[in-house]
């Protein structure tokens, strides 16, 4: 009885403890079940509606539909928050003249159903926003609108919402792809693993574009220096920092490259360091550059080519960053605009845009290479956001 008296006291005290969890272990990081939710979006014939959600089991690899999760005008990128319980949505609309009429919306998301509330709607400075981050702290959300050049930060309210633009920037110039680069076009951002600063990838000016951050009222400024530049015609379209924000890599859309930049995490400059091709020595075809992650390890880089519709995948130096290729592993499906990796770092889920389907493989732990797992689970729109929610 004495000892099971002494038990129970110590189990209650440890409940007492502001910070339980951290003694009994945080119930998520063992949890085998994820939520998976599949941005869509048509960029002819009209604009979709669904947000896409799933249930994936990291013990089985099975992924399980949970149907049409939530709906918003074509609803492409997505970004989850920090806490999990909401989730954000890029509205790629607009008038690409009046660059104006683009959206975010915000959504919550009921963990056990998988489903998401709309929460509301706020417009942004700029037409077709195309990539949205919410920065570690959970505090704003970063927006990149294709046309018009502005990147832009909105304060997450207590229920989730946004609240009205903090920040407005935006980008000048133009690069040698006249089609493709008459003008700025912020195709991606992210916030630093500090906080410190916003980097945006601008595929029309072949520029990191980089921005101060404030926590405080969400402010961005120019940094000094305030961009890093690429090879003409590049292209830059999304980029990833590595954990520990020392390197910062950019997949290039219009000449398929991968460019590494080592970070001054004092003063917010990017030093490039590499590029190299995202394909085969072999390989003739047309492509482009899609989406860009490293693995939560920081040891390995993952890319998508559309054309040769295959993943890159990468080592990363621990020192300087370069990238050293490991394999070229087929999406098997058209067009793989988008990918995730599960927190876990055990799983990679690409989206086939154009063949309207998800294939899931399993990352070698030691080496990085992929292998397939089951069968492609096929989608009722086109996907091309994958993103994982615990």
């Amino acid at each position: 009885m004495k000892t099971i008296s002494r038990l129970a006291a110590v189990v209650l005290a440890c409940l007492a403890l502001p910070n339980w969890r951290a003694f009994a272990g945080d119930e998520n990081s063992t949890r085998s079940d994820l939520l998976v939710y599949v941005g869509t979006a048509r960029y002819t014939g009209g604009v979709s509606k669904e947000i896409l959600a799933y249930r994936f089991n990291t013990k089985t690899a099975e992924l399980s539909s949970l149907g049409v999760a939530g709906e918003a005008d074509n609803p492409g990128f997505l970004a989850i928050h920090p806490n999990q319980r909401y989730l954000y949505a890029v509205n790629e609309t607009g008038n690409q003249e009046a660059m104006t009429g683009g959206a975010v919306s915000s959504f919550a998301i009921d963990s056990k159903t998988g489903k998401l509330k709309f929460l509301g709607k706020v417009p942004t400075h700029g037409a077709h926003p195309c990539h949205l981050t919410v920065d570690k702290s959970g505090k704003y959300v970063v927006v990149a609108n294709y046309f018009g050049g502005a990147v832009e930060s909105f304060p997450v309210k207590a229920d989730g919402q946004l609240g009205e633009a903090a920040s407005v920037v935006r980008h000048h110039g133009s690069s040698v792809n006249k089609e493709r680069q008459e003008a700025p076009h912020p195709h991606g951002v992210k916030v630093s693993p500090d906080s410190r600063f916003a980097v945006a990838a601008d595929l029309g000016i072949d520029k990191l574009m980089i921005h101060r951050f404030s926590l405080k009222d969400g402010s961005l400024t120019p940094n000094n220096p305030p961009s890093a530049e690429l090879s003409p015609g590049a292209g830059p379209r999304h980029l990833a920092f590595s954990p520990n924000g020392k390197f910062v890599f950019s997949v290039n859309e219009l000449n398929s490259t991968v460019s590494a930049f080592l970070c001054d995490r004092s003063g917010g400059g990017l030093r490039l360091n590499q590029t190299i091709s995202s394909l085969p020595k072999d390989f003739k075809g047309e492509n482009s550059g899609a989406e860009i992650e490293v693995s939560p390890s920081g040891k390995v880089l993952y890319v998508s080519n559309r054309g040769h519709n295959s993943i890159a995948v990468f080592s990363i130096d621990d020192t300087k960053g370069t990238l050293t290729p490991i394999e070229h592993v087929s999406t098997r499906g058209k067009t793989p605009r988008g990918f995730g990796i599960d927190p876990n770092g055990s799983h990679l889920i690409v989206g086939n845009q154009d063949s309207q389907n998800l294939i899931v493989f399993r990352i070698d732990a030691r080496t990085g290479r992929l292998t397939q797992v089951g069968h492609a689970v096929k989608t009722t729109s086109a996907p091309v956001y994958v993103g994982f929610a615990r």
